[in-house]
């Protein structure tokens, strides 16, 4: 295994950087490999990755000035570099050394290219191992489980980040294999960012990409396997409100003190002098204290803080030649959330509700969404579920598995997880427009060749359209002015996508924002129609007004009802302006682009659809990739921006993994002398 190509393992290492800027490293051995891929990511991303390390140590105002201040605070009231310490040692003696290698890539990369690298960031050199875990707990534990803004309001608000995830068997596959779609919906920017990659030396040979500032790749495929994630319905944190009392707080009719610590903060002044800001950071037995206001406190309880493996359970995905070997790479449940879609060469796929579930005593899903009382053990969660409580399926009868950010009892139909078998509090029970548009693509289409899975990757049909211009069409015609009748009979021609030239998709957009998903529709969503409802309008009359409303702005602002859908949303990123095709997953968009106002009433991406892999576990394996923002943020990198014009057509590239072929497209070698 390993070395496809090469007659046996090279006695250096080195990088071939192939001409989009994708790094592949063939090493010697697996530390050669970590340094390497160390010195890959400050080739590609070196400001941002000791940007963000400077956040995670807890220190960024110091380096930073004050608009750093507020992430200096989260990061370190939630213990992030003390524990990031203690994480460090607990790492197997062989991963430590990794770890510390991956660091000396990054240190050496900016000794020898010390102009390739912004001066403000020098100040976080030297990179040791353990900024490299503060950065992964900052990005697990404290992004993606919660994050200062859900705490803040302690809300629930739309996530940016989400992600679509397909395993299909042979029995569906129009080439008798198994195939897999990787597709993550993350914000294209800061920490979010994806970096593709191939990670070749003796007992690994994979490909795939990690996100910025992680030394081992998150999202994979070999010759045999892969895996991708998607952002699971999974709730790993929870608020405790406390009764204070003077500065104790009572938990089971006792008042216990706080366990109190001051941390002193230093904040660069414009002038460069540091200004110290003491910070207390206050614990109960649930957590640290978020929020203290007259006699109420909130605390804060996230999971997986006593889980330092997932760095090492990655690399043992990546690493896993068969299915037997990857489950057991699983099982450690190191990975603190996240859902597994898995396909291999043997056929078999699955999909595991991968994650650190709290064992709670009483509650559903939404209960736990809300403030919890904290003056009572009998809500204080003290473990977690383990492997073989999670919802899973392998080999469904179905033949295909997807998610979209649904909870996990939708993965496929006819139904293979049941959610009446597992703790209401598990997921809640659900599923919006875009899962049924993944599903009704995957179930009415018998076989599916890999160019089909691809093409349906890239839909922009809208589901909600699909379900709804029925009854909003005759509504309009119905009880419609001139104007709703006009814009009744631009949807009426229109294709009913997002695509550049889609044109009645504007409009539509723009009534649907007017809709309260909870009360528009006649039919409420329900688990016996799971992929039929909602449907109806509850209130047609309203509706139409609603639609005349909408038709007013949109002729306003763009002189036309039915202006193209890519005049308005643009792929707007760096130097880069193309029309934009695709669009909010909430109109059941399978082809996902989060997007914001810009000037001139048009519109840009923040976040979507980010790194795309489409693999068919042939032989050789068949794989097309896009990393939509490009493989670089270097300034003057020409890896920037680079693959914009694809995703704008709609397009995959080739991967290339094969020695011939990466040479075939060679654009830099770079040999490491050691």
């Amino acid at each position: 295994m390993g070395y496809q190509g090469w007659s046996s393992p090279p006695k250096s290492t080195e990088i071939l950087w192939d001409t989009y800027g994708v790094p592949h490293i063939y090493a010697k051995d697996t530390q050669s490999a970590f340094q390497a891929f160390g010195w890959a990511q400050m080739q590609s991303h070196g400001n941002l990755l000791l940007r963000l390390y400077g956040q995670a140590r807890g220190r960024a105002a110091e380096y930073w000035g004050e608009n750093y201040l507020e992430s200096d605070k989260w990061v370190q009231t939630m213990g992030v570099p003390s524990r990031a310490s203690s994480w460090y040692q607990m790492q197997s003696p062989a991963f430590r050394k990794y770890l510390d290698a991956f660091a000396v890539g990054i240190n050496d990369y900016a000794k020898e290219h010390s102009d390739a690298i912004d001066d403000a960031v020098k100040v976080v050199l030297p990179v040791k191992g353990e900024d490299v875990l503060a950065h992964l707990q900052r990005l697990l534990n404290f992004t993606f489980i919660v994050n200062p803004e859900q705490v803040a309001g302690v809300s629930q608000e739309e996530s940016k980040a989400g992600s679509n995830g397909w395993a299909i068997a042979p029995k569906r596959s129009a080439s008798g294999k198994a195939m897999l779609l990787a597709n993550p919906h993350l914000p294209w920017s800061d920490l979010f960012l994806w970096y593709e990659a191939q990670i070749t030396a003796p007992g690994i040979d994979a490909y795939g990409a990690s996100l910025v500032g992680i030394p081992v790749l998150n999202i994979a495929f070999n010759n045999n396997l892969g895996w991708t994630h998607t952002v699971n319905t999974h709730d790993g944190w929870d608020a405790y409100e406390l009764d204070l009392v003077g500065d104790s707080y009572r938990f089971d009719d006792k008042v216990r003190p706080f366990e109190t610590k001051t941390i002193s903060l230093q904040v660069k002044q414009e002038d460069g002098k540091l200004r110290e800001q003491p910070l207390v950071v206050k614990s109960s037995v649930h957590g640290p204290v978020v929020t203290e206001k007259a006699d109420k406190a909130i605390a804060l309880r996230v999971v997986g803080l006593d889980q330092p493996g997932a760095l090492e359970q990655w690399w043992d995905m990546a690493r896993s030649q068969n299915f037997p070997q990857f489950q057991k790479a699983l099982q450690r449940l190191q990975i603190p959330m996240f859902t597994v879609i898995y396909a291999d060469r043997e056929g078999h796929i699955m999909h595991l509700f991968n994650g650190q579930v709290p064992v709670h005593q009483t509650g559903d899903f939404q209960y736990w969404q809300g403030i919890i009382p904290g003056n009572t053990s009998k809500t204080l969660w003290t473990k977690t579920h383990p492997y073989q409580d999670l919802p899973r399926v392998t080999d469904p009868p179905s033949g295909w598995l997807q998610n979209a950010n649904d909870p996990p009892w939708t993965t496929t139909f006819p139904l293979a997880i049941k959610a009446d078998k597992y703790p209401p509090y598990m997921a809640p029970r659900s599923m919006d427009f875009r899962a049924q548009r993944s599903v009704r693509m995957l179930a009415e289409d018998e076989k599916i060749s890999f160019e089909e899975m691809i093409k349906y990757k890239h839909s922009t049909r809208m589901e909600l359209a699909d379900r709804i211009l029925d009854d909003l069409i005759p509504a309009a015609k119905k009880y419609g002015n001139e104007l709703a009748q006009r814009a009744a009979d631009v949807l009426a021609r229109w294709d009913r996508q997002a695509n550049a030239d889609s044109r009645g998709a504007v409009l539509f957009a723009n009534w649907v924002e007017q809709l309260d998903f909870d009360t528009a529709f006649s039919k409420p969503w329900s688990e016996k129609s799971p992929r039929t409802t909602p449907d109806g309008l509850a209130d047609p009359q309203s509706a139409v007004v609603a639609l005349a409303t909408a038709a007013a702005a949109v002729e306003k602002t763009y002189s036309r009802l039915d202006v193209p859908w890519g005049d308005v949303f643009r792929l707007k990123y760096g130097k880069t302006d193309l029309p934009a095709n695709g669009g909010n997953g909430n109109l059941g968009i399978f082809r996902v682009l989060y997007f914001v106002p810009t000037e001139n009433d048009r519109f840009q991406p923040v976040a979507g659809d980010s790194y795309v892999a489409a693999i068919e576990f042939s032989q050789p394996v068949k794989a097309m990739a896009l990393t939509s923002y490009g493989n670089s943020s270097q300034p003057g990198s020409p890896h920037t921006e680079q693959q914009l014009q694809m995703f704008a057509r709609q397009e995959l590239r080739p991967v290339w993994r094969s020695p011939q072929e990466i040479k075939a497209h060679l654009q830099e070698r770079k040999v490491f002398r050691n």
